[in-house]
C-alpha cells in the first residue's frame, strides 16, 4: 500500500508492506520483493520515499560489507530474510534507517513474544535523503499489535513555503431561495420596480440580464464565495453561546483569585454549559429529523446522504496533477497550465480524415416563428437546482417569472432565429473536470470535462432540438437519446439474439466497437454536412453553427480557474442539443455499413456488430472502421472487443487492420454483463455488488436509527434497489439467482433497521416495517 503526500512542493511517498513469514515458500517471498520493486520503479527518482514494513527478517548487528545501506546497530544475527532486505536496499539505493542510531536494546527490539526479542520491522529511505532523518527508535510501552511495537522516525524536510496566490473569490447569488414562494414574490415585485412598474423585460439580452442579476443580488443576497465548512457545531445557539461566555469569565475570575467560592461558581457554570449543549443538540436533531419526515424535507434527506458519504472519504479534491511526462506538478500556476494544456489540445485537435469533395444540396425554406408553447415545453423539461453557467442566471428565474418570462424568451429566441446571432455571453462556458473513478487520480486523461453553460442558451437549444426531431428521422438501430427507447431495449435485443443462437447450438459472433474521445473529436464540417444531408433547413444549420462559433471556455479546478481558450473541434459536453446532433452524425456516417437491428445496434457511440460467421463480422468491422475513420472518428484498437457465443474449438479471433482484437468471454454492454455461454450468473453477482455500493453511499442515512423506517425505506427504494435491479428485467433468472438477490436485499434492510438473524424477526415483518415489497414483483414474477 502506498500513499503520496505533497508537503509545500516536496513529494513524499509512504509505502507500507508485510513480507511473508520465515516458514513460507521461497516463491512467495520472491513474489513479494518483485511487487515491491515494481512499486519503487513507479515512483519518480526525484521524489522522497519512506518504506515502513514488517519484513519478517533480521538484518543483524554490524554492517561489514554493507556500510552503504545500513548502520551497525541492528539486533542479533542476520538470516536469509534479512539478507533479502539488505539486497533490496542495495538494488534500490535505499538505507535501513533503524540501524543507524545507537540506542539501548529496548529501543531497537520491535518484536517480543514469550522469551523471543528481535527486530523485524524496519523503516527504509533513499540514501540521498538519509541526512534528513534525525532519529529512529521503538516507542517503549506502545504496542501496535500483540507482539509488535511502534517504530517512529523523525524526518526534517527542507522546504520553501509555497506562496499561494490570492484568488479572486467569486461571490454567488443565492438563487436557491427562489424555491420559496415568498422570496419568489418579492423578487417579482422588486424586478417590476427596477423596470419602472412594467412587467415586460427590455428587448436586448444584455440589459435584461443585468437587471435580473442586480435584482437577484439585492433581494436574495450573495454568498461569501467560500466553500461552506461542515462544522461539528451546526446545532449551536445563542443560549449555548451566552452560557459559555459566563463560564469563561468565571474561569478567569478563579484563575486570578483561587478562592473556594470562585471555584464552586466555575464548576456550577461548567455543569450548566454541559446541560445547555446537550439540550441544544437534542433540539437541533429533533427538528432535523422532523423536517426530514416531511415532503418538503425530502431533498434535504438526499443532500444529507450525499454529505455523509463525502465525509467518509479521505480525499475530495486533488490539488496536484501530473504533466504529460508523468512528473507531479505542485505549484498552482503549473497545475492550471497543465489543465489548460490538456483540454485545449483535446478540444482543438481533429483526427485525420478525408476531406469531402462531393457537396450536398441545402434546404432553403422559410421557418416558423418560435411560439410561446414551445418555450413553455422547453421550460418544463429543464430541471431546477443545476449549477449555473457564467452568465449567473439559472432557469429558476424564468420559472419564477412565469408568463412574463415566456413572452420575453419567445421574443428573444425569435430575434436570435432571425439574426442567426445569439448573445456573446452565451458563448462562454466553464469546464469542470470530473474524475471517472478509475485509473490514476493525478492523470488528466482520467477526468471527464463537463461544461457549465448558460441555462438560457440550453433553453434555446431545447427549442431547436424539438424542431430538429420533427424533421430528422433517425434509423431504428440507434437506441441512444431516442423517444420510447432506452438502454434496456438494446440489452434485451442482444440477450434475445444470444439466447436464440445458444438454444440452436449455433455460433454468434459479436464485436463491441469503442470510439476514442467521440464527442470531443467530431469534425464540425462533418456535422454541418450530415445535418444538410438529413434534410435540416439551412436556417437551422446556420443557427447551430452560430452556437459553436467563437465558443470559449475556462477550466475550473481545485486550485482556481485557468485562462480562457477557444474550442474549435467537437460537440459541447453538457449541452442539451449535443446528443441529438451526434445521433445525426452517426446516422449519416453509418448509412452504408449498418445492418438491420439487432445485427447492428448503436447507443450513441456504443456500437455492437453481430454476425453468424467470424469472417463476416470481421469484414463488417473493417467496413465500419473505414466509414468512420475517413470522416474523422477513431476506432479504439485497445478497447474494441470480440466475443463468440457457443464457440467451437479453433474458431480463432477477429482482426482489425491486421491487428488482433481482444477476445473476451464476457462484456459489460451498457452497464449489463453479457457472457459468451449465455448465462447470467456473473451479472447477478455484479448487480448484488452494485446494490451494496449504492447502499454504502447512503448508509449515513439508512443506518441512522433516528430516521423513521418509512423514510429509510423510501431512500432504499429510490437509490439502492434501482442499482440492484438494473437490466435484470431482460434476464431469465433461475430461482437460485432470485434467492441470491433476495438474501442480499434482506441483509441490507436488516443492517438499516438494526436487527440481526439472532433477533428471530420474520422477513415479512422486516419488509413491512421498511415499506419495501418483494423483489419478484419488480422483476415481473408472481409472488
Amino acid at each position: 500500500m502506498s500513499l503520496k503526500l505533497e508537503i509545500e512542493g516536496v513529494m513524499l511517498n509512504v509505502v507500507s508492506g508485510y513480507a511473508p513469514q520465515v516458514g513460507c515458500e521461497l516463491k512467495e517471498k520472491e513474489r513479494f520483493w518483485s511487487e515491491l520493486d515494481e512499486v519503487m520503479e513507479s515512483i519518480p527518482t526525484g521524489e522522497r520515499v519512506v518504506i515502513g514494513a514488517d519484513f519478517n527478517g533480521h538484518v543483524g548487528e554490524g554492517n561489514t560489507g554493507d556500510e552503504e545501506v545500513m548502520g551497525k546497530f541492528g539486533v542479533k544475527e542476520r538470516n536469509l530474510e534479512g539478507q533479502m532486505v539488505v539486497d533490496f536496499a542495495k538494488r534500490m539505493d535505499m538505507a535501513v534507517v533503524n540501524t543507524y542510531f545507537q540506542k539501548r536494546e529496548e529501543h531497537r527490539v520491535t518484536y517480543k513474544s514469550g522469551g523471543r526479542r528481535t527486530q523485524v520491522d524496519y523503516i527504509l529511505c533513499r540514501r540521498g535523503n538519509l541526512k534528513e532523518i534525525s532519529d529512529c527508535k521503538v516507542v517503549v510501552g506502545e504496542s501496535v499489535a500483540r507482539q509488535h511495537r511502534m517504530v517512529v522516525c523523525r524526518i526534517t524536510l527542507m522546504v520553501c513555503k509555497t506562496k499561494r496566490s490570492k484568488k479572486e473569490i467569486e461571490k454567488k447569488t443565492k438563487w436557491w431561495k427562489l424555491k420559496k414562494e415568498e422570496c419568489c414574490e418579492e423578487f417579482r415585485q422588486k424586478l417590476r420596480q427596477a423596470l419602472g412598474g412594467k412587467v415586460v423585460l427590455p428587448d436586448d439580452w444584455e440589459t435584461s440580464a443585468e437587471v435580473i442579476r442586480e435584482t437577484g443580488r439585492k433581494v436574495l443576497g450573495v454568498s461569501s464565495g467560500r466553500r461552506k465548512e461542515d462544522k461539528e457545531t451546526w446545532w449551536w445557539n445563542e443560549e449555548v453561546q451566552h452560557s459559555i461566555q459566563r463560564k469563561m469569565l468565571a474561569k478567569k475570575k478563579w484563575d486570578m483569585d483561587r478562592t473556594e467560592e470562585n471555584r464552586q461558581e466555575y464548576k456550577e457554570l461548567q455543569c450548566r454549559v454541559k446541560r445547555e449543549v446537550s439540550k441544544a443538540k437534542q433540539k437541533a436533531y429533533d427538528e432535523l429529523y422532523t423536517r426530514l419526515d416531511t415532503r418538503e424535507g425530502e431533498k434535504d434527506l438526499y443532500r444529507l446522504a450525499r454529505q455523509r458519504d463525502r465525509d467518509g472519504k479521505d480525499v475530495q479534491q486533488v490539488r496536484v496533477i501530473k504533466d504529460r511526462d508523468g512528473r507531479v506538478l505542485t505549484s498552482e500556476e503549473s497545475v492550471q497550465r497543465r489543465w489548460k494544456e490538456y483540454f485545449e489540445e483535446l478540444m482543438n485537435e481533429e483526427n485525420e480524415r478525408k476531406k469531402r469533395v462531393e457537396g450536398v444540396n441545402s434546404v432553403e425554406q422559410k421557418v416558423d416563428k418560435i411560439r410561446k408553447g414551445e418555450v413553455r415545453k422547453a421550460l418544463k423539461w429543464m430541471k431546477s437546482g443545476k449549477a449555473v453557467g457564467p452568465d449567473d442566471i439559472p432557469v429558476e428565474v424564468w420559472k419564477c417569472l412565469g408568463e412574463a418570462a415566456v413572452e420575453f424568451l419567445a421574443s428573444l429566441f425569435n430575434r436570435v432565429l432571425e439574426s442567426e446571432r445569439m448573445p456573446e455571453e452565451w458563448r462562454r462556458s466553464v469546464l469542470v473536470p470530473i474524475f471517472k473513478n478509475k485509473g490514476d487520480v493525478q492523470s488528466c486523461s482520467n477526468y471527464r470535462g463537463i461544461k457549465l453553460m448558460s441555462h438560457t442558451m440550453k433553453l434555446w437549444e431545447r427549442v431547436v432540438e424539438a424542431r430538429l426531431r420533427k424533421v430528422v428521422e433517425i434509423c431504428e438501430q440507434q437506441y441512444g437519446f431516442m423517444p420510447r427507447k432506452s438502454t434496456r431495449d438494446a440489452i434485451f435485443a442482444l440477450r434475445i439474439l444470444m439466447e436464440k443462437y445458444r438454444d440452436g447450438q449455433r455460433e454468434l459472433h459479436c464485436v463491441f466497437v469503442d470510439l476514442e474521445k467521440t464527442y470531443d473529436r467530431v469534425p464540425r464540417e462533418e456535422l454541418w454536412y450530415c445535418m444538410r444531408k438529413s434534410g435540416v433547413a439551412e436556417k437551422y444549420v446556420r443557427v447551430v453553427q452560430d452556437m459553436y462559433e467563437r465558443s470559449r471556455t475556462v477550466v475550473r479546478c481545485a486550485v482556481g480557474q485557468t485562462e480562457e481558450f477557444n474550442v474549435e473541434v467537437g460537440l459541447h459536453q453538457g449541452s442539451a442539443l449535443s446528443p441529438f446532433l451526434f445521433a445525426i452524425v452517426m446516422d449519416q456516417l453509418s448509412e452504408e455499413v449498418r445492418q438491420e437491428s439487432p445485427w447492428t445496434m448503436m447507443f450513441a457511440d456504443d456500437i455492437v456488430i453481430c454476425s453468424e460467421s467470424r469472417e463476416q463480422v470481421e469484414e463488417n468491422l473493417e467496413r465500419w472502421r473505414f466509414a468512420l475513420e475517413r470522416r474523422g472518428m477513431k476506432v479504439s484498437r485497445s478497447k474494441t472487443e470480440y466475443m463468440c457465443v457457443n464457440e467451437r474449438e479453433g474458431s480463432g479471433t477477429v482482426r482489425l487492420e491486421g491487428e488482433e482484437v481482444k477476445k473476451v468471454q464476457e462484456f459489460k454492454y451498457l452497464g449489463s454483463t453479457v457472457q459468451s455461454n449465455g448465462e447470467c450468473g456473473k451479472e447477478v453477482k455484479k448487480r448484488v455488488q452494485a446494490g451494496w455500493n449504492g447502499w454504502r453511499k447512503v448508509s449515513g442515512v439508512l443506518c441512522d436509527h433516528k430516521i423513521s423506517a418509512r423514510i429509510m425505506g423510501k431512500v432504499y427504494r429510490t437509490v439502492v434497489r434501482p442499482a440492484m435491479l438494473y437490466g435484470l428485467e431482460t434476464v431469465s433468472l433461475r430461482k437460485r439467482q432470485e434467492s441470491e438477490l433476495e438474501v442480499a436485499e434482506l441483509k441490507m434492510l436488516r443492517f438499516s433497521l438494526g436487527v440481526t438473524r439472532l433477533d428471530r424477526i420474520r422477513n415479512e415483518y422486516i419488509r413491512g416495517t421498511a415499506h419495501v415489497g418483494r423483489l419478484g414483483s419488480k422483476l415481473g414474477r408472481p409472488v
